[in-house]
C-alpha cells in the first residue's frame, strides 16, 4: 500500500513539475521575432495564495465573470451569505483595489463582466501585512490587466448562450482589447458590452412565490497609460463601469395588505402582483501609480494614489395588485386601475480616496532576507438616499502602517510581520419611527488603533514541495451594501429586508497548515475564528418575513481540503516510461480531483459541516480538440451561518469543446452548463429568534453556447525591431498597464 501511494504521488508530481524542471526547459517558439518562453498553468499553489488562470481555460470564460468563479474548486457562492473560499469569507479585489461591496450588488457586478475580461483570479489565503488588514479572511483579487507589448495588437473576444425553460432567453458579450507601445509610452484600451435574458423563479415559505425576467445590459472600459522613465515607471489608468438591470416579476402572495389604501389599516389577504424593479449603478475608479526602480531588482518602492466613486440608483414600480382580503364577504383589493409608482425608489453615493506607499528591499538575515513596509491612508464617505431623505451619512478614515520580514535558514522560509490601523468610523442615520416622526441618531462610533501580527513558516522537502504554517489576525469592516438601510432587491407586501448601519467590524483568528506539491497537489486545514460575524437572517413574525443583517458575537469555521491531478496515462503505462515524459498540461488527458470539508461552528447553533466535490476532467481528441468537463457538488442538510441547505447549493455538471485554429490565433469553444439542471437554491433559516423560513431560488442555469477568441494578426514592422523583449532588464510581464495587487 505504502508503495502505490509512493508511486501516485511521484506520478503527480511529474505530471505538472516536468515543465518546471531545470534540466527540462520548456521549448521555444518563434513568432514575429518574439521569444516565448513561459507556459501558463491552470491552477497554481503558492504557499500564501492559489492562482486560477482564465486567459487559456476556456470552460471558466465562456459566460460572465460569476459564473466562471462558481466554477472554481473550493469555492462556495449563495445569495444568502456572499462568497467563501476554503472556508474563509472573500473580500473581493479587482486589479489589487476593493470593490467595497457584496452580496446582489456583488452579484450584479460581476454579472456585467464577461469572463474573458479576466487574466487571471489569484485567491490569496494568507494575506500578510503589506495588505490592508482589512481584507478578512482571504482575498480574492480579479486581474484583468493584460500586458503592452512593443507594437500594436488586437484581441476580439465574443460569446453567444441561450436558455429555453418557459421561453428562449439570449445572453451575449463582447470585448475588444488593444494593447500598443513605443520608445516613450505604452498604452491599452479595454472596451466591451454584455447583454443577457435570464430567469429567476422564488419561494418564500408559503408567504410569496415569484418569477421574475431579468434583462441586463453592461459596458465597460478600462484604459491605461505606462511611462518609463529610466529605470522607473509611472502609470495611469481610468476604468469605468456601467450596469443596466430591469426585473419584470409576477407574483403570488399571502400577507397583510392596507385595507380600502389606508397604511394603518393591515388586514390578511391573498394577491397577484405584477412589479418592475431597475437598478442603474456606474462605478469609475481613476489611478496614479509611480514606481521607483533600483540597480537591485529586488529593491522597490512605489506610491499610488487612487480614487473610486460608485453611484446606485433603484427603483420599483408596480403594474397591478388584484386580489381579495380574508373576511366573511371577500372584498376585492382596491388597488389603483395603472398601480403605483416608486414602491421603491433608493439612491446611494459612494467615495474612496486612497494613497499608500510600499517600499521592500533585500538584507542580510540568516541566509537571506527582504524587509518592507509601507503605509496606507484611506478616506471613505458613502450617503444613501430613499424617496429624497439622506437616511445614512457614513465616514471611514483609515491610516495603517506595516513592517514585515522575510528570512531563510536552509530548507526553511519564515515570513514575520504586524500592520497597525486606526480607524475612525462615525456616521448619522434618520429615519421615520411609528407615528411618522422624523428620527436622528449617530451611529455607534468605532475609534479604535489595532495591531495585526502574521506569521509563517515553509518547510521546503524538496523542489517544489513544501509544507506550510500560517497564522493572521485580520479585520473586516461592514460592506457598505450590509450597512445601507434602504431596501435594493425585489420587496413584495410580505418582505421587509433591511441594511444595519450600526454594524461591527469582524476580528479574525486565521490559521492554517497546508502540504503543496509541484503547484497542483495540495492537502491543508485551516480554521478561522470570527468575533463579530456578520451574518444575514432571515426570519418570519406573523404574515411578514424580515431579512436583517447582524453580528454573531462568537464563531469558528473549520475547513479540510485536498486537491489531487491524476494523468490517465498512469493506467495504460509504466511508471518508468511515464517520469520520462516532458509534460504540457494542454496536451495530455488527465483528470483533477478537489474535495473540502467545512464546518460552522455557531454558539447555540447544532450546524452539521458539509462536504464539497469538484471534478475537472480533461480529455484530447482526435484534431487536437480539447474536451473538458467540470462537476461540482456540495452535500445538503448541513449548515451554512444561520441556514441549513435542503438541497445542494452546488450541482452542477459542464461540459466544454475548444478548438484552436490559424496558428492558435483563433480559438473557437462550444459548451453546455448545467447539463442536467441541478444547480438551485433550497434553505431553511434558522434565525436565533423568531420563526424558521423555508426560501428556495432557481435561475436559469442550464445554457449552451458558443464563445469566440481572436487575435487579430498585425503586420506592423516594429514587431520585429525588438525580437528579445522578454529578456529586457524591465521585463513587460513585472506589472503591465493595467494595475496589480502588489
Amino acid at each position: 500500500m505504502k508503495k502505490t501511494i509512493f508511486a501516485l504521488s511521484l506520478l503527480t508530481s511529474a505530471f505538472v513539475f516536468s515543465q518546471e524542471k531545470t534540466n527540462n526547459p520548456p521549448k521555444e517558439k518563434q513568432i514575429d521575432g518574439v521569444v516565448i518562453t513561459k507556459t501558463k498553468k491552470a491552477v497554481e499553489q503558492k504557499a500564501d495564495r492559489t492562482i486560477f488562470d482564465f486567459s487559456e481555460q476556456p470552460q471558466l470564460n465562456n459566460g460572465n465573470v460569476l459564473e466562471g468563479i462558481k466554477k472554481l474548486p473550493g469555492l462556495v457562492s449563495t445569495d444568502i451569505a456572499g462568497m467563501m473560499y476554503q472556508g474563509k469569507m472573500l473580500e473581493v479585489y479587482l486589479n489589487g483595489r476593493p470593490l467595497n461591496i457584496t452580496s446582489n450588488e456583488l452579484n450584479s457586478f460581476l454579472e456585467g463582466m464577461p469572463a474573458n475580461s479576466v487574466e487571471r483570479i489569484e485567491v490569496i489565503t494568507q494575506p500578510g501585512a503589506e495588505f490592508p488588514a482589512t481584507s478578512g479572511g482571504a482575498i480574492m483579487n480579479i486581474i484583468t490587466n493584460k500586458n503592452a507589448n512593443k507594437y500594436l495588437t488586437a484581441t476580439y473576444s465574443g460569446n453567444y448562450s441561450f436558455t429555453n425553460y418557459d421561453k428562449y432567453r439570449s445572453r451575449t458579450t463582447n470585448s475588444l482589447n488593444l494593447n500598443a507601445r513605443n520608445k516613450y509610452f505604452g498604452w491599452q484600451l479595454n472596451v466591451g458590452q454584455n447583454y443577457r435574458e435570464s430567469m429567476l423563479n422564488g419561494q418564500q415559505d408559503e408567504l410569496l412565490t415569484s418569477k421574475t425576467d431579468r434583462y441586463g445590459r453592461g459596458y465597460f472600459a478600462k484604459s491605461g497609460l505606462t511611462f518609463d522613465l529610466g529605470q522607473d515607471r509611472l502609470l495611469l489608468n481610468y476604468d469605468i463601469y456601467h450596469n443596466n438591470n430591469d426585473n419584470y416579476t409576477l407574483s403570488n402572495g399571502h400577507g397583510d395588505l392596507p385595507f380600502q389604501n389606508n397604511p394603518k389599516d393591515l388586514r390578511e389577504a391573498f394577491y397577484t402582483s405584477s412589479d418592475v424593479a431597475r437598478t442603474n449603478n456606474l462605478r469609475q475608479e481613476a489611478v496614479v501609480t509611480y514606481q521607483k526602480r533600483f540597480a537591485d531588482k529586488s529593491q522597490k518602492l512605489d506610491f499610488q494614489l487612487g480614487y473610486t466613486r460608485s453611484d446606485s440608483k433603484f427603483a420599483q414600480d408596480n403594474f397591478f395588485q388584484d386580489g381579495t382580503f380574508v373576511m366573511p364577504t371577500n372584498p376585492p383589493i382596491n388597488s389603483p386601475t395603472n398601480g403605483l409608482k416608486d414602491i421603491l425608489n433608493n439612491k446611494s453615493v459612494m467615495n474612496i480616496a486612497n494613497f499608500k506607499v510600499d517600499y521592500a528591499q533585500p538584507i542580510k538575515l540568516l541566509d537571506g532576507g527582504k524587509i518592507s513596509f509601507g503605509g496606507l491612508y484611506e478616506r471613505q464617505d458613502y450617503d444613501t438616499e430613499s424617496f429624497g431623505l439622506t437616511n445614512l451619512e457614513y465616514q471611514r478614515q483609515t491610516a495603517s502602517t506595516y513592517l514585515e520580514f522575510q528570512a531563510k535558514l536552509k530548507k526553511f522560509d519564515f515570513t514575520l510581520g504586524s500592520r497597525a490601523e486606526n480607524y475612525d468610523i462615525t456616521g448619522v442615520t434618520r429615519y421615520f419611527d411609528k407615528d411618522a416622526k422624523l428620527v436622528e441618531a449617530n451611529l455607534i462610533p468605532f475609534n479604535k488603533f489595532k495591531l495585526f501580527p502574521n506569521a509563517s513558516v515553509q518547510y521546503n522537502m524538496m523542489n517544489q514541495v513544501y509544507i506550510a504554517a500560517n497564522y493572521n489576525k485580520k479585520i473586516s469592516l461592514p460592506s457598505i451594501s450590509a450597512l445601507n438601510p434602504n431596501n435594493v432587491t425585489f420587496s413584495g407586501p410580505s418582505t421587509e429586508v433591511n441594511g444595519n448601519p450600526n454594524l461591527q467590524p469582524t476580528i479574525f483568528d486565521n490559521y492554517e497548515i497546508k502540504v503543496s506539491a509541484f503547484d497542483y497537489a495540495f492537502i491543508g486545514y485551516s480554521v478561522s475564528s470570527a468575533s463579530n460575524q456578520v451574518a444575514q437572517i432571515i426570519r418570519k413574525d406573523g404574515r411578514k418575513l424580515f431579512n436583517e443583517q447582524v453580528n454573531i458575537s462568537n464563531m469558528k469555521i473549520h475547513n479540510f481540503n485536498v486537491g489531487l491531478p491524476v494523468p490517465f496515462m498512469i493506467f495504460s503505462k509504466p511508471l518508468n516510461e511515464i517520469m520520462k515524459f516532458n509534460f504540457n498540461p494542454d496536451k495530455i488527458n488527465f483528470m483533477y480531483l478537489y474535495a473540502g470539508y467545512q464546518k460552522h461552528q455557531i454558539d447555540n447553533l447544532n450546524n452539521k459541516g458539509f462536504w464539497i466535490f469538484n471534478i475537472m476532467t480533461q480529455i484530447i481528441l482526435p484534431k487536437d480538440i480539447k474536451l473538458t468537463a467540470n462537476y461540482s457538488y456540495l452535500t445538503p442538510k448541513a449548515g451554512y451561518f444561520y441556514f441549513t441547505a435542503e438541497k445542494p447549493f452546488n450541482n452542477s455538471f459542464d461540459i466544454t469543446l475548444t478548438k484552436k485554429l490559424m496558428n492558435n490565433r483563433l480559438t473557437l469553444s462550444v459548451f453546455a452548463n448545467d447539463i442536467f439542471n441541478g444547480q438551485m437554491m433550497q434553505v431553511r433559516s434558522n434565525p436565533p429568534s423568531g420563526m424558521p423560513v423555508m426560501i428556495s431560488s432557481k435561475y436559469d442555469t442550464r445554457n449552451f453556447g458558443l464563445s469566440i477568441n481572436y487575435k487579430i494578426p498585425t503586420k506592423n514592422k516594429l514587431a520585429k525591431e525588438d525580437p528579445n523583449i522578454l529578456n529586457q532588464t524591465k521585463k513587460e510581464d513585472n506589472g503591465g498597464v493595467m494595475q496589480q495587487g502588489q
